[in-house]
């Protein structure tokens, strides 16, 4: 191998990125609209969700109760209404998400018995959503009820002891605030160098057949080893500078906490990124059409990135045959990672299992590349 071949080929990239102003799009404005459209469009936190209201008793204690609702930061009450028409033709309409009906017997049977109840109407065309609606819901009443027995007890010149034989005093660790972008915006970085690194390395020998130029790299001393790194070490200095841009994005904008060291990260971003830059190489290599090879980079890190490795969905919570095959995902283990070092502040003999995943894979993605292109015109 010799350096000074190597260093042509290189610059020789260099200079195809610099002149096609769909890479440098992709290399440059990607990782921010990636940043901006997950950071802000993407959360599993449920807050301030639209109910409706229909007070069927009007009285001092169901205004009480549907105060509760409004103090909630959890719901804001949009409407009010009369009459059960109404009520339907608002959730029909996605007005609300939640309708709280009061009978008009409310007061009389939490007089009478102690006990009454609310009417709750949900639409549940999102499921998790409307489960965590009705669990809001029954704490806010839940609530309301202790008040009311409490204060009903004193009037009555007597004490309840609300006994509690089991008390849970949770304290949360790592994302104390349960604020879900703290762990959506790591997987985000995963996603942006997967498809950064993959889009822009499965055009490059694509590229060469489309320009007609491959047969002058056939009939040049260049050997495959010397053009596979050539052509990659741009956009592996690339992917790192977008690495750079990610972490200051999440950390200095979304104030993501960052726990874990420097050095971890970007170790660790290098293997990822030889997984990727290897795949997207591949690719290049066995599609000689820039379009094609672009929608299979796309098909081959988009997809698994997105579903497989636990950025969007909970892998424990997967059946087992898919969790079975996440472990052949190459996502998985860096968005472990990333999450591991932002909220954890893991160091890398925390993250042992992970790394020596990532570890092999870039090995056999290497191999493979390295072995994919043969100077020849067949």
């Amino acid at each position: 191998m010799r350096s000074r071949r190597l260093q042509a080929v290189a610059v020789k990239e260099v200079l195809q990125i610099w002149r096609d102003p769909i890479s440098l799009m992709i290399a440059l404005l990607m990782p921010f609209m990636q940043m901006i459209l997950l950071g802000y469009g993407v959360s599993l936190d449920v807050k301030h969700l639209p109910i409706c209201v229909f007070d069927r008793e009007a009285s001092q204690n169901s205004q009480a109760l549907l105060k509760r609702f409004q103090a909630s930061e959890y719901f804001s009450i949009v409407a009010g209404f009369d009459n059960y028409r109404d009520v339907t033709r608002a959730l029909d309409r996605g007005l609300c998400r939640l309708v709280v009906v009061v009978p008009t017997d409310f007061t009389e049977r939490l007089t009478d018995t102690g006990r009454s109840a609310v009417q709750a109407l949900v639409d549940a065309t999102d499921d998790n959503t409307a489960n965590i609606a009705i669990g809001y819901a029954q704490a806010v009443v839940t609530g309301f009820s202790s008040t009311v027995l409490i204060e009903a007890s004193a009037l009555a010149g007597s004490t309840v002891a609300v006994l509690q034989p089991i008390a849970a005093q949770s304290r949360v660790w790592f994302n104390e605030d349960l604020e879900s972008r703290n762990f959506i915006i790591p997987g985000v970085v995963a996603l942006v160098m997967a498809l950064v690194g993959a889009q822009l390395t499965s055009l490059t020998i694509s590229r060469e057949w489309e320009r007609g130029t491959m047969e002058l790299l056939v009939s040049t001393p260049v050997t495959p080893m010397e053009l596979m790194l050539g052509k990659l070490l741009p956009y592996f200095a690339i992917g790192l500078l977008d690495a750079v841009f990610c972490l200051a994005f999440a950390v200095f904008w979304f104030d993501v906490p960052f726990r874990g060291t420097l050095m971890t990260l970007f170790f660790t971003t290098s293997l990822f990124l030889t997984v990727v830059l290897g795949i997207g190489y591949l690719i290049s290599t066995g599609i000689r059409r820039q379009v094609g090879a672009a929608q299979i980079g796309l098909l081959v890190t988009l997809l698994p990135t997105t579903l497989l490795s636990g950025f969007a969905f909970p892998i424990d919570q997967m059946p087992p045959a898919v969790q079975a095959v996440t472990y052949i995902v190459f996502a998985r283990y860096y968005v472990t990672i990333l999450k591991a070092v932002f909220l954890k502040g893991s160091g890398i003999l925390d993250l042992t299992a992970p790394i020596l995943a990532m570890i092999i894979y870039a090995g056999i993605i290497a191999f493979l590349a390295a072995r994919a292109f043969r100077k020849r015109l067949d």
